[in-house]
């Protein structure tokens, strides 16, 4: 298809029917039909040189494993210097990277761009073009109502940690018309960090800010962002690497009736669910949509179901329209007897409070200290599923993406044939399982993850390596990553010379193996995608 576009001369494509064109231009990035199709006729550049369709322009490329690249530069040339020049009053929309931005804010005056996104910026390059550039300083002063920042570099001792909550207060100290703001990290378990005692009432202050997305590191920056200096915020989507308890100078009783959607995601387990985050969420009397993706741990209690859902939280919150959440919760009832909720008790209460639309599996085994309880809403609303175990009952997980099983009893051979069927769109797995298969004398059956990409092995049994590894076994035509240990790989491949995982090891373009070793013979030809 890219050559058809790309021959110009070619007479069939320039008698195709516009909606023919059409298709063809949806399977293909704006900025490679911008450039080969701008220019060849009268019919291309009514179709393409449409505000509806150029409004947005994205100058990155995306690559496996959801890097990002730049365009090339003979591309780049032939946009700005050719095809800019034409178009730049109906751009309404700019996604740049580090590389090709000082070029496409030189070539044309955007005076029709309200929106801007910063996309794979370290925080201080991003730092040096919002002060030196004095193009997207004059954007983002006068016009950009619309900012999305995803940084992607880890805390360095050339940029210490405290600047980037000063990035955060430059950007709403010069955006005076933003009303929605993306900052993020590239990398999961990374986040802004405000140092509140350094500062001032007067920091990280909007009047006119309404939506926020947000990763933070810590609880106490969630009830910084909330204690009223954001005056005019009613949305607010914020992902906290970890849940501790607050310092004592924060105050989380004061109500927040302009908050009217809330959505608070945190991956790592907390024990401050309820002294913190219950109290928080009694202050959003105004709310009407809640989301929340937690995995809570609580000690000499019982699980959160809906009747401490409703008697807790949504009683609070009279105009709520929308729920949407995934809990886990895991006791460790040590000292007190208690009796937990079955399954169907947690059923049960969630029909009691007229909360519809839930499922849920619950793990009461005696003769382990750990008792769970998953309760999430359907159909499942979330892109991750974490901690997975094996009681799972099955059921359509059609969103999510990333799934992560972990358990300490054996994850057998059938479990991963449901798991192919209920995930049918799964592209990242790891599994967190050192205990032995138990049934492998058992005829294991085929399973096919037709969008698998990544698998983590690297703290599972050898039997899960093989399960997927081995061609018998697993049918997985986009496999491009593979984090494992060394021993596990050499045992499966004998040394890299059996051809069981062959097959599956080909298609690699990526092998994570986190202890030294060094590259037997036959290690590169079993390998011959990897990128060096």
């Amino acid at each position: 298809m890219n050559t058809l576009i790309n021959n110009h001369e070619n007479t069939n494509i320039l008698d195709l029917p516009n909606e023919m064109l059409l298709a063809i231009m949806s399977k293909l990035s704006k900025i490679d039909v911008l450039y080969s199709l701008v220019g060849v006729n009268r019919q291309f550049d009514q179709l393409i040189i449409d505000p509806f369709y150029i409004h947005d322009l994205d100058f990155t490329r995306k690559l496996l494993f959801d890097d990002i690249s730049p365009i090339d530069k003979q591309t780049l040339d032939r946009i700005c210097g050719k095809i800019l020049p034409r178009i730049n009053d109906k751009v309404n929309k700019l996604t740049v990277e580090p590389l090709s931005i000082e070029r496409i804010f030189h070539a044309v005056d955007y005076v029709q761009l309200n929106s801007l996104s910063f996309v794979n910026f370290s925080q201080e390059i991003l730092l040096r073009h919002i002060l030196d550039n004095a193009v997207i300083h004059r954007l983002m002063t006068e016009q950009i109502t619309c900012l999305h920042i995803q940084v992607s570099d880890e805390v360095t001792s050339n940029f210490p940690v405290e600047n980037h909550s000063n990035i955060f207060s430059l950007i709403l100290f010069m955006c005076k018309n933003l009303n929605d703001l993306t900052f993020s990290h590239w990398f999961i378990g990374l986040g802004l960090t405000f140092f509140i005692y350094k500062l001032s009432s007067t920091s990280c202050v909007s009047s006119t800010l309404t939506k926020l997305r947000i990763h933070v590191n810590t609880f106490d920056d969630c009830l910084f962002l909330l204690d009223g200096r954001l005056e005019s915020l009613s949305t607010l989507i914020i992902n906290i690497v970890e849940i501790f308890n607050t310092s004592a100078t924060i105050d989380n009783t004061k109500k927040l009736p302009k908050l009217k959607c809330f959505a608070l995601t945190s991956y790592h387990h907390t024990s401050f669910y309820d002294s913190q985050i219950v109290p928080l969420l009694r202050r959003m009397s105004n709310l009407e949509e809640l989301t929340l993706f937690l995995s809570v741990i609580r000690m000499e209690s019982t699980y959160i179901d809906g009747i401490h859902l409703h008697d807790e939280i949504l009683i609070h919150m009279p105009r709520l329209d929308k729920l949407m959440f995934s809990i886990t919760t895991m006791l460790y009832n040590i000292n007190a007897k208690i009796d937990l909720q079955s399954n169907d008790d947690i059923q049960r209460g969630f029909i009691e409070k007229e909360i519809y639309q839930v499922d849920s599996y619950v793990i009461n085994d005696p003769s382990k200290l750990q008792q769970e309880c998953h309760i999430y809403s359907k159909p499942y609303p979330f892109d991750v599923f974490f901690n997975l175990n094996s009681r799972f009952p099955g059921a359509k997980f059609n969103k999510v993406r990333w799934l992560i099983m972990r358990d300490g009893d054996p994850f057998e051979n059938e479990l991963f044939k449901i798991i192919s069927q209920d995930f049918p769109f799964l592209k990242k797995l790891a599994i967190f399982n050192t205990a032995a298969q138990q049934n492998k004398r058992c005829s294991l059956p085929f399973i096919t993850f037709l969008h698998l990409r990544e698998l983590y092995v690297h703290l599972a049994h050898i039997d899960y390596a093989e399960q997927f590894l081995y061609e018998r076994n697993a049918h997985l035509p986009c496999l491009s990553s593979l984090e494992i240990r060394y021993e596990t790989l050499s045992i499966l491949t004998n040394n890299f010379t059996n051809d069981a995982a062959r097959a599956n090891c080909a298609k690699l373009q990526r092998l994570v193996i986190k202890e030294p070793f060094v590259h037997p013979q036959y290690f590169h030809s079993y390998f011959p995608l990897l990128q060096c």
